[in-house]
């Protein structure tokens, strides 16, 4: 049955990404489905979600928007929050890309890697400050917030000719945005801050 639909896309992976999903939690999109609530038809939730995938017919619901203050209290900092269903949905792409991008990052990467950590990050400078006595402070504006969307999905394609998940990645791109008061914003550009798959599409950006 699995093998008669356009995506090769198994029954088990999405059950894989669902697992990783519930571990790291999250708060509800905008259908106001909690994990919780999600669990209560799990059988059938999991399986209207690989059915849409794997069929194609699967489109990405708005992004609630959350503003939260930023470290340092200077503003805030715009956050997009996925539903439950959209982020297992991305789970599945982050699991088949993962694989193919790590070889490419450099060995002193340390954000949003499987086995690493920001403690990993600060034993690395722990060493290294024995050894130079400069420091390099580096930060563009708003840099993810105006991604070309052409040339992000130009370096997605240099490390697969997957359909699936260029299709999905996509569309995902361009999913609108609901703000606080309800209303519906699309985009043109950036990627949102939030989403499962977006650290991977932004740091494949950066090295492509």
């Amino acid at each position: 049955m699995d093998k008669a639909r356009p995506f090769n896309i198994s029954k088990r992976e999405v059950w894989l990404a669902y697992k990783r999903v519930r571990e790291n939690r999250g708060a509800a999109g905008v259908d106001d489905q909690t994990i919780a609530e999600f669990e209560k038809d799990l059988i059938n939730n999991l399986y209207r979600l690989w059915n849409r995938m794997s069929s194609g017919s699967y489109m990405p619901p708005p992004v609630r928007r959350v503003d939260i203050p930023k470290g340092d209290g200077r503003g805030t900092r715009s956050l997009g929050i996925p539903t439950v269903s959209d982020r297992i949905a991305q789970m599945v792409v982050k699991r088949y890309l993962e694989p193919v991008l790590e070889p490419v990052f450099h060995d002193d990467s340390f954000g949003y890697r499987p086995g690493r950590s920001a403690h990993d990050a600060l034993a690395a400078a722990r060493q290294r400050c024995w050894r130079f006595d400069w420091v390099l402070d580096l930060d563009i504006k708003g840099f993810f917030d105006n991604i070309d969307w052409e040339l992000l999905m130009r370096a997605v394609r240099r490390h697969t000719d997957c359909p699936w998940v260029l299709l999905y990645i996509e569309r995902w791109l361009k999913a609108p945005v609901s703000m606080p008061d309800g209303a519906l914003v699309s985009r043109e550009k950036g990627t949102p801050q939030g989403a499962v798959v977006t650290p991977l599409t932004q740091k494949v950006t950066c090295v492509a």
